[in-house]
């Protein structure tokens, strides 16, 4: 058998001791990758948000933890629109609503005579006609997942809604939620003369950074400004705790699965010892033991690699049938798997290395007479 035939043999010859390592490193993986795809759908979704109806930029409260959790004083609306530079504002406030087997129904109100702002595309039915009107419009795919159309009602909070159009914006959280009045969702939610964000478009002929610190100048104790998501994620502390956590958890799968790489490893090497004692006798040298102990290490953690992705992948859809579907749209990128496959690398190389330096360690004779 040539040397590359055994280091992909070897790890699999005590096929339950290298099971469980397998395990045990995919389970590290696994959470690498699906939190990896679910942090990059939350920043896509949340970035789509952000230039929700063509925005320039959006105005949400100071200091807040996530820009979902904001509450601005709904009176800024008025004043935003007098900050030179400044074309139009928005006030929209945002929910969530459990509908039908749905616990994450995105709700957003607005001026039924700024509907025309969010350049939404109505592709059945009309718009919602007042204000106080218990009238909706829902997305493509929230019409579809509920099975209902224009002429159906909807129960959010504890009212009927009458369905007077169906709409398509191309965001999965908004074509998966529904849009009706601002004073309707301000009761739904009970806060009155409260929005949870400010959309504002700018003049043709004005600068977007001047408009933002005239803003940011004037009334940056109660609200900032964000026109990117690198502004986002200054302030968003929701997606930066991902980001960490998601870091943490690769960290964590590399010390776990470097201690059960050691350990599968160490007893591979002691039940092998005769067996290595007879290539060191053949002529093999030190440097080849070595190398071809770590090479297994190296297949027993890809291999963990690779199921750890696919447990990953399960793991989203599993989310998504549980209701996710229409609150994240799942980005799956390739830094993604190529994180999740490189933490296997590095624990393959990290748990092999002292297994596979003993094993090039032990003298050939006494190998020999070990039994």
């Amino acid at each position: 058998m040539s040397f590359l035939g055994l280091i992909i043999k070897n790890p699999f010859r005590n096929k339950t001791r290298t099971a469980l390592a397998v395990v045990g490193i995919a389970i590290g993986i696994a959470t690498i990758v699906a939190l990896g795809i679910i942090t990059d759908g939350l920043k896509s979704s949340t970035e789509e948000t952000l230039k929700a109806g063509g925005a320039d930029f959006t105005v949400v409260e100071a200091n807040v933890s996530d820009m979902f959790l904001s509450k601005v004083d709904e009176n800024y609306v008025a004043k935003i629109k007098q900050i030179k530079g400044v074309d139009d504002a928005v006030g929209i406030l945002t929910a969530i609503q459990p509908v039908g087997n749905n616990p994450y129904f995105v709700v957003i109100g607005i001026e039924p005579s700024k509907l025309s702002l969010s350049e939404i595309k109505i592709t059945s039915g009309k718009t919602f006609s007042s204000s106080t009107a218990q009238e909706v419009i829902i997305g493509k795919v929230a019409s579809t997942k509920l099975n209902k159309t224009v002429g159906d009602t909807i129960i959010l909070g504890k009212t009927d809604y009458k369905i007077v159009g169906v709409f398509e914006t191309g965001d999965l959280q908004q074509d998966g939620g529904t849009y009706m009045s601002l004073e309707n969702v301000q009761e739904i939610e009970e806060k009155k003369d409260r929005v949870t964000m400010i959309y504002a478009k700018i003049k043709k002929d004005a600068n977007v950074d001047e408009v933002t610190q005239s803003i940011e100048s004037k009334y940056g104790k109660d609200i900032t400004t964000i026109s990117s998501l690198e502004d986002l994620q200054s302030i968003d502390q929701g997606l930066n705790t991902i980001d960490t956590a998601s870091w943490a958890i690769s960290l964590l799968a590399i010390v776990i699965g470097g201690i059960g790489v050691i350990n599968t490893m160490i007893m591979s090497v002691y039940e092998r010892t005769r067996e290595i004692g007879v290539l060191k006798a053949v002529g093999w040298k030190d440097r080849r033991i070595l190398s071809m102990i770590l090479g297994e290490s190296i297949v027993l953690t890809i291999v963990a690699g690779v199921v750890g992705i696919i447990m990953g992948l399960v793991a989203i859809q599993v989310l998504l049938a549980l209701g996710m579907s229409g609150f994240i749209q799942p980005v799956y990128s390739p830094e993604v798997f190529i994180r999740g496959l490189g933490v296997a690398l590095i624990v393959g190389l990290i748990g092999g290395f002292y297994p596979a330096y003993r094993a090039s360690r032990l003298p050939p004779t006494e190998a020999l007479r070990y039994e």
